[in-house]
């Protein structure tokens, strides 16, 4: 059976590549088979669905068997409100326990954020049962639902241990297909640095392997060093991940350089970036991932997003939900925080929360709704995308499709 979205007043679909932000203007949508049939001006569905629009993608092999005249089409109206692509947040850290809201009130009175409160989520984490962990995770996951985001990666980096780090792998692998290894967080404290560095290029890669996707490390200081990073780095891509870098959050450093140069799909923070960073990123296939949550968690400066986007740099926005320096699962929160403060219009900050995270993922069936991507749609309860940025703070999330299925109405 398929499905037409009808009433829609204004669709993004991401899918023009000579018009990558552009909308369609009282649109209509059809999923078939969990995927996006066709899309286009509401005045065209019907001759789409007849199957006399040659634009129109192959409906569902159930219904191959008979002419498209006869297929059953449920039309489902969304009362003149907008669509967009759901929300593809390419940096989380769900699998945790504990609770740093005391360093948030410092931070708010200016006591400065540093990589070390890392380490008591860790000693939380590890005193956690599995269905402790699972009942903080399933939470967030809703969380993540119920405000338009239908993909996500999740990090593990709170045990730092060889079965702590495979168990967090192991529990994230539960609720997503992209999961990360980041048992280079921090360097635990007691332990002896080369011998640590040593572990996560060897027994605790062993053991996350066959849960992950992802290898990913904070190069920062405070954290690991360049060396170490590239080494570790290549150990993870060496057994077959992709790569991911946390770099240039806490000040000007190598962790851009070394994505580029190892070929990462993203590096993300990119608070503080050189002249030559931006140029780096221009002349590669790796997104900056812009975590704005993070800024306004830990009174840092914004990325200059307008800076990397004039560039030419493929832009994502995330979350980087975490008990620390982001804690917040909302994508509508750091669009409004990327156009009030980072200079992205409304247009490029929803590309970069959907498209944009899709390509940090490396993923091109998700983060759009051209012809056989994932039907993965956000329907809003405004009459346009811009009430994102217009109405912060404000619950505009009406319902949430995954693979054509509604998993979170309101």
């Amino acid at each position: 059976m398929a499905t037409l979205f009808i009433g829609i007043s204004e669709l993004t679909t991401n899918a023009d590549a000579a018009a990558p932000t552009a909308t369609i203007a009282d649109a209509a949508l059809l999923v078939d088979g969990g995927r996006v049939a066709w899309s286009g001006a509401a005045a065209g569905a019907e001759t789409a669905i007849a199957g006399r629009d040659s634009g129109l993608s192959p409906l569902s092999r159930a219904a191959a068997a008979v002419s498209r005249s006869e297929i059953e089409v449920t039309r489902v109206d969304l009362g003149g409100r907008a669509v967009i692509p759901g929300f593809v947040d390419s940096h989380t850290h769900l699998v945790f326990a504990g609770d740093r809201a005391d360093e948030f009130e410092a931070r708010m009175t200016g006591t400065p954020y540093a990589a070390g409160g890392i380490r008591r989520t860790v000693a939380a984490t590890r005193a956690a049962t599995d269905d402790e962990l699972r009942a903080r995770l399933a939470a967030l996951v809703a969380e993540l639902h119920a405000q338009g985001t239908t993909t996500f990666e999740v990090k593990t980096g709170y045990a730092l241990t060889v079965d702590g780090e495979e168990r967090l792998a192991r529990l994230a692998a539960e609720v997503t297909d992209e999961v990360t290894y980041l048992g280079a967080h921090v360097i635990p404290e007691g332990a002896e640095r080369e011998a640590y560095v040593d572990l996560v290029c060897d027994g605790m890669l062993a053991a996350v392997r066959s849960h992950v996707r992802w290898v990913d490390v904070f190069c920062e200081r405070g954290a690991f060093t360049d060396a170490e990073s590239e080494r570790i780095l290549r150990a993870g891509a060496e057994a077959g991940l992709g790569i991911r870098v946390h770099g240039n959050q806490l000040g000007e450093g190598p962790g851009v350089h070394l994505a580029v140069r190892l070929g990462a799909a993203s590096v993300d923070h990119c608070t503080h970036l050189t002249d030559a960073d931006i140029a780096a990123l221009a002349g590669s296939d790796t997104v900056a991932t812009l975590l704005p949550g993070v800024e306004f968690s830990t009174r840092q400066p914004y990325p200059d997003a307008r800076r990397l986007i004039d560039a030419g740099v493929t832009v994502a926005l995330a979350s980087d939900c975490n008990p620390g320096s982001s804690f917040t699962s909302s994508m509508p929160l750091m669009i409004a925080l990327a156009v009030r403060e980072m200079g992205m219009t409304v247009g490029e900050a929803v590309w970069a929360a959907t498209a944009g995270g899709a390509r940090a993922l490396r993923r091109d069936d998700v983060g759009h709704l051209g012809p056989g991507a994932h039907a993965d749609l956000v329907v809003l309860d405004a009459p346009s995308r811009r009430h994102l940025a217009y109405r912060p703070g404000v619950p505009l999330v009406h319902r949430v499709y995954r693979g054509g299925e509604e998993i979170s109405p309101r």
